[in-house]
């Protein structure tokens, strides 16, 4: 994950960057939809007016949701640490 504060009072922006390493068509879709699912649950972590960079392997596909969502909260607390 990469971020960027634009410094920016608007709502955060997030890219999602699936590559064809994951799968194919399908899989990428898949893996899109749940990773925009999973910064739907983690969206109070998410700082207005930042932008996001959310890049993904293939285990986001076959991994429980559970999980992802810690991973991205977890990744989401490091990349809001590290623009400090």
């Amino acid at each position: 994950m990469r971020f960027l504060a634009v410094g920016s009072t608007g709502p955060p922006q997030v890219a999602y960057a699936v590559g064809r390493r994951v799968g194919g068509a399908v899989a990428r879709n898949r893996a899109r939809r749940r990773l925009r699912a999973a910064i739907r649950a983690c969206r109070d972590q998410l700082v207005p007016g930042g932008a996001y960079l959310v890049s993904a392997g293939a285990p986001v596909v076959t991994m429980p949701f559970g999980t992802l969502v810690d991973a991205l909260s977890d990744c989401l607390a490091a990349a809001e640490r590290g623009s400090r």
